[in-house]
């Protein structure tokens, strides 16, 4: 692995966390991801499945953990199946995780090769339960269509097994994860340490007619040399006229003179996301509008962090944060007053130039776990992220940043990251 060693001791306390909520004589399954095919013989790279990552810290494809913590043998509570390493897979790949190692990378001493499954699973763990626990893609915003490993293995067990009570991981995952363990916000704090690397990089980089994807390679290169695998996600580097396209992720075109360039981009570390938002100006220098745009857009930023407190839900919050954003643009002078006085609440003008939300939760998913009609608590971390999207002006200015929520306030996990229109001007062009 790149990253150092996570110690186990955080997976034994989110297994601990995880069966607190199981009925009793229940067993909870979950299943690694599928390596995904291109075409001929290629594949993507390998991304674990964040709820068996978050429970073992395996990242390891073909891999199953089984939770069991009524069983009256206490070395069938907790079981891993990994997969083993052969002749070719150790001439062609590598070796795999041996027993030794998948125990000490998640706590678990019961380690059985995935192809033992089913004989154990059936000999051992299935009888004594009444209820067992499997795992679907309850995310808000997913859309995938593709058959996954968990999709597969679901039928294979209720009609092995078809009188069992099944019920959902997803709802139990979605509670806990919500809340950060200090391991997890330090490993985030990392991350965008890294991506603080890699943002000052490029502020001395960027200049008129460079390409975007140019900018890209920078941030990958520093985040790469930095241990981390490279982008928690797609990097959005939209110049001029894409900044206002939310999700531009082409990054083939050039960046010309007076234009601004829309960043949304993240170093992953050690499985978990950073998650940042800046926009600075090609030439070096924002225009006095650009600028106005820009202060706008930081100030509605730096209100709304202090919004998200537990006194609010997050769609409280998002309505707090739509008065704000009115506020600006009509100073702006791209809303009237009178108008948002007298406009449809459930279709509020604001969406008009800030049409998103301000906020998610951030953690091993870039839009992690967690429910928006849940009170805002202690040790959740989120983003925050207005922005201003003026298409006929080409002036598209989002700015993010990674806070988690604490007794006292908030934590900004991306403090040291440049964000004032100025200091960015002087680091662009600092000699």
């Amino acid at each position: 692995m790149r990253h150092e060693q996570i110690k186990s001791k955080l997976f034994e306390k989110n297994r601990k966390k995880f069966t607190k909520n199981l009925l009793p004589n229940s067993i909870a399954i979950f299943n690694s991801n599928d390596i995904m095919p291109t075409s001929a013989d290629g594949t993507l790279p390998f991304v674990q499945h964040s709820d068996i990552y978050y429970l073992t810290g395996i990242a390891q494809e073909e891999t199953i953990l089984v939770l069991s913590p009524d069983a009256k043998d206490e070395k069938f509570r907790e079981v891993l199946f990994v997969k083993e390493t052969n002749d070719h897979i150790k001439v062609w790949e590598g070796e795999k995780l041996t027993k030794e190692a998948a125990t000490k990378q998640s706590g678990i001493k019961t380690v059985f090769w995935i192809d033992q499954f089913w004989s154990v699973f059936q000999q051992f763990l299935v009888f004594p339960a009444q209820n067992i626990y499997l795992t679907t893609n309850e995310h808000t915003r997913h859309g995938v269509e593709t058959e996954t490993r968990d999709d597969r293995f679901r039928k294979e067990i209720q009609h092995r097994f078809p009188l069992h009570t099944y019920h959902r991981n997803a709802p139990i995952l979605h509670k806990i994860r919500a809340i950060k363990e200090k391991t997890e916000v330090e490993l985030m704090r990392h991350a965008c340490g890294i991506t603080e690397k890699g943002f000052r990089r490029l502020l001395s980089f960027v200049k008129p007619n460079v390409m975007e994807y140019e900018i890209e390679a920078e941030l990958l290169h520093e985040f790469v040399r930095n241990r981390s695998k490279g982008f928690a996600y797609e990097p959005i580097i939209a110049s001029g006229e894409n900044s206002c396209v939310l999700h531009y992720i082409q990054n083939d075109n050039v960046c010309k003179k007076g234009d601004i360039i829309l960043l949304d981009i993240g170093a992953e570390y050690a499985g978990y996301a950073s998650d940042m938002s800046r926009t600075i100006p090609v030439s070096g220098k924002y225009s006095k509008r650009q600028k106005e745009v820009y202060n706008a857009v930081l100030r509605v930023q730096r209100d709304s962090m202090k919004l998200l407190n537990p006194s609010n839900t997050l769609q409280e919050y998002h309505k707090e944060v739509g008065h704000l954003m009115e506020k600006e643009l009509i100073g702006l002078g791209l809303l009237d007053k009178k108008e948002v006085k007298n406009q449809d609440p459930n279709n509020p003008l604001y969406k008009k130039y800030f049409m998103h939300g301000n906020t998610h939760h951030l953690g091993i998913n870039v839009h992690d776990y967690g429910a928006f009609d849940r009170k805002i608590e202690e040790g959740m971390v989120f983003t925050v992220e207005p922005g201003i999207y003026i298409p006929e002006e080409k002036i598209g200015i989002r700015l993010e940043n990674d806070i988690v929520i604490t007794k006292n306030g908030y934590d900004d996990l991306m403090g040291n990251i440049p964000i004032e229109a100025e200091e960015i001007e002087e680091l662009m062009n600092a000699k």
